[in-house]
């Protein structure tokens, strides 16, 4: 980013550059929350700081499902109440939130964090593949839920899921279409992802 029209208080201006590195913010969008911090109180400032170094210093990966926890295992894999025979497999750990709002599930999980995407460079070996075919092995597995957005790369990433898992004679269903071609499952309200998991199908 060039600084060159950034204000000349440095501290500004190294605001402004951190905050464009975030997804989705550009560079008036930096500068209009750089402006907005600046206007906070420091009690706010300071509460905000500490909950970003909170969440790099305490959040972990669950060293079974790959979700992010403070504990470890995580508590939903820790649950005995929950169906140890199901594992949902969805891309990111904001799909575990909006299938949680459903309470239509009641399985284990294994997040993926991400799809594969040859177009930005990612293939199967930068996602936690290899975690979830580790899990597998157990033998308690009976049913592999694919829970990838429907969209291409999401697609893609479930039929080699599907490949993979399939000779290992473990069932593996995917959601049922009631959510449209090219959405997110995070923003799906909760009837449609029920209807989705319950219509779910073999493949």
């Amino acid at each position: 980013m060039n600084i060159d029209f950034l204000p000349t208080a440095q501290p500004v201006a190294r605001l402004i550059q951190e905050l464009h590195k975030l997804p989705g913010i550009g560079p008036k969008s930096a500068q209009r929350l750089a402006y907005f911090l600046l206007r906070s109180s420091e009690e706010e400032a300071r509460a905000l700081a500490e909950a970003i170094v909170a969440v790099k210093e305490r959040i972990i990966f669950c060293s079974i499902c790959q979700n992010i926890t403070e504990t470890n295992p995580c508590p939903i894999c820790q649950d005995k109440e929950r169906d140890h025979t199901k594992i949902c497999v969805v891309e990111e750990p904001l799909d575990i939130l909006a299938l949680e709002r459903t309470r239509g599930y009641h399985g284990l999980y294994h997040v993926l964090h991400g799809v594969i995407s040859p177009m930005n460079g990612i293939g199967p070996d930068e996602l936690r593949v290899k975690e979830l075919l580790t899990r597998l092995q157990g033998g308690a597995t009976q049913e592999i839920i694919l829970a990838t957005n429907p969209n291409l790369e999401g697609e893609a990433t479930a039929m080699y899921l599907h490949r993979l898992i399939t000779p290992l004679g473990i069932k593996v269903t995917r959601l049922a279409r009631g959510l449209p071609f090219g959405s997110d499952l995070e923003y799906a309200d909760e009837i449609t992802l029920t209807r989705a998991l319950e219509g779910r199908h073999e493949i």
